[in-house]
């Protein structure tokens, strides 16, 4: 039930007690639809993170660091102009919908103070953050929708903002039983959560399953006496307040897979983590899923080039088989020139075939050889010779064509299993920058991507004998990795297949656990993940050598021994991982 009004009305409360009266010393921008405030509240910094994303919109503070263009965007240039030192003067649900509210009192240019307003709309694909002055202007906004937009509700600086369309549903915050009671009577006969859901403002589906679970008696579908229970549910509103103690639900994998404002006793209550405030169990709901979304959708172009390359190879390839197939009668020519310049003095020029005795053929058969009865024998011969000659060629050339057309096919799959690997923004930079030197795609002009960003990190694994492993995300990372590892280290990689280098850290006796845990991580990163008996090498670092011009993670090695492994995901997650 990720913000809900439910959820925003709590954090509403959370934040206005966390934040009013602060000042607003920073603001940044790192996404187009993403602000943080730096606010100075009490004695502390606190970040306030607001996001108009359409599938992760969201309002809490943050701990994260964020990376930021080189030049701020038109919409934090302004938001810095009218509200760095303002003053907070309250955070606020509206109508109990998923709309915040935070009001700011500002210096204008004169020194006079004005009020002005930041307006957060949790909406889906509709989600926007909205800058207004103190008349209700909007001066700016993350998106802007035109008339060929929406016809209903246009956003633009200059225009007098005006909330969503009401939808007729009650305000949680001041409906009555009786209200309440008037709605949910002719709803009889529906799911009781989905009927709340349908005539309370904001209120998701999950959370009106809550509430039903709450509020109804042991094995009701629809409670007998409504009028009662409306009452009921009035009263858990008013307690909601006292109620909060934030909750992560986690898969079995574990994965974020819902937040709540309370325990949801719907849910699986064994599943449920508990946070310390509403911002950090968002954060932790939020901040990788959005982190994975906006690579996704960086990526996107990258992918796009690879596999558009990749079907160009593997066309190629097919070309190049082809052709491989064709000059397979290369010794056919050549033997019917030889057989043809044997006999040359028993034939005479006119046929279009003759049938010679084949000395090549060890049962003594013969063989029939066409003609192109408008050249002599002689000619005949030379023209099959010539034939051989050219078969030879092409399968010489084709086969160091199909050569080139496999190691670029394994160099581009190898990019697209790394690109699957990122899990920040500057391994997905360093991708394509590779991809930039060697002309699969055209340098970004875009001044954003030309910030400078930390050198990404591997994978840090610690083994069952806590024993360091690392794991290369890309052939960048691969290089940097094996290269700088001691020489009696452990080098691990999946055979004749992309995927990732592992180092077993530390040089000696290996516990066999550890060797395992190495092998899986090694199948698991690699091209062959899903596969069953992936073979993967192993040997010392010293034994690894990288030749000369070769691209990026390119290795040979001697001395390995080969590990077959069946990895499953659940193997992955049972290792314990340091850094991601």
């Amino acid at each position: 039930m990720p913000m809900d009004g439910l959820m925003t009305g709590l954090l509403a409360r959370e934040l206005d007690a966390e934040l009013a009266g602060g000042r607003i010393d920073r603001i940044t921008q790192p996404e187009r639809d993403t602000v943080i405030l730096v606010i100075r509240a009490g004695t502390e910094n606190k970040s306030l993170l607001l996001c108009a994303s359409a599938n992760n919109a969201r309002a809490h503070l943050t701990g994260s660091k964020f990376a930021n263009p080189l030049e701020p965007p038109a919409l934090c240039m302004l938001m810095r102009k009218q509200l760095l030192g303002g003053r907070i003067l309250e955070v606020s649900q509206v109508d109990g919908d998923r709309i915040l509210h935070i009001d700011m009192d500002t210096l204008g240019e004169l020194g006079d103070h004005e009020r002005r307003r930041l307006v957060l709309e949790i909406m889906g694909r509709h989600s926007n953050l909205m800058l207004l002055n103190g008349e209700g202007k909007i001066l700016e906004s993350a998106h802007h929708v035109n008339a060929e937009m929406s016809r209903v509700r246009q956003i633009q600086p200059g225009m007098t903002y005006s909330p969503p369309p009401g939808q007729n549903r009650l305000d949680p915050g001041k409906m009555t039983a009786t209200e309440l009671l008037e709605r949910l009577e002719p709803l009889e006969g529906q799911p009781f959560g989905k009927a709340l859901s349908g005539c309370i403002t904001g209120l998701s589906l999950a959370s009106g399953r809550e509430i039903a679970a709450r509020v109804l008696e042991s094995g009701e579908k629809w409670p007998e006496d409504l009028a009662a229970c409306c009452e009921r549910i009035c009263g858990l509103f008013r307690r909601m307040p006292e109620m909060v103690s934030p909750r992560v639900e986690y898969t079995e994998e574990g994965s974020a897979a819902e937040v709540y404002p309370f325990p949801f006793l719907s849910g699986d209550l064994d599943r449920q983590k508990e946070f310390s405030s509403l911002s950090r169990a968002l954060e932790a709901y939020y901040g990788t899923r959005d982190q994975l979304d906006r690579l996704r959708q960086k990526s996107a172009s990258m992918v796009r080039v690879l596999k558009t390359h990749v079907e160009r190879c593997e066309k190629k390839l097919a070309l190049q088989e082809e052709e491989l197939a064709g000059a397979a009668r290369m010794e056919e020519f050549r033997m019917m020139g030889e057989v043809l310049n044997a006999n040359l003095y028993a034939l005479e020029k006119g046929p279009e075939s003759v049938t010679l005795p084949n000395w090549y053929d060890p049962e003594g058969g013969s063989i029939t050889i066409p003609l192109d009865p408008r050249l002599t024998p002689g000619q005949n011969a030379q023209q099959y010779f010539k034939k051989y000659q050219k078969a030879r060629s092409a399968r010489q050339i084709a086969a160091e064509q199909k050569e080139k057309t496999l190691q670029e096919l394994e160099y581009l799959e190898g990019m697209l299993l790394d690109v699957g690997k990122c899990v920040s923004e500057s391994e997905l930079e360093e991708i394509r920058a590779e991809l930039v030197r060697t002309g699969y795609m055209k340098k970004n002009t875009n001044r954003r991507q030309q910030r400078s960003l930390p050198q990404s990190r591997p994978y840090r694994y610690l083994s069952a004998d806590g024993v360091e492993m690392l794991v290369g995300k890309n052939a960048m990372q691969n290089d940097r990795l094996t290269l700088g590892a001691a020489p009696g280290e452990m080098w691990l990689h999946a055979k004749d297949m992309p995927g990732s280098h592992v180092i077993i850290r530390g040089e000696g006796e290996i516990p066999q656990e550890t060797l395992k845990q190495a092998a899986q991580l090694a199948a698991w990163y690699s091209k062959g993940q899903r596969s069953s008996m992936v073979p993967v090498d192993y040997t010392l670092r010293r034994y690894v050598k990288k030749p000369s011009g070769a691209a990026p993670g390119k290795v040979i090695y001697t001395h390995q021994k080969t590990a077959y492994m069946t990895v499953e995901e659940g193997d992955i997650r049972k290792i314990r991982l340091l850094e991601s």
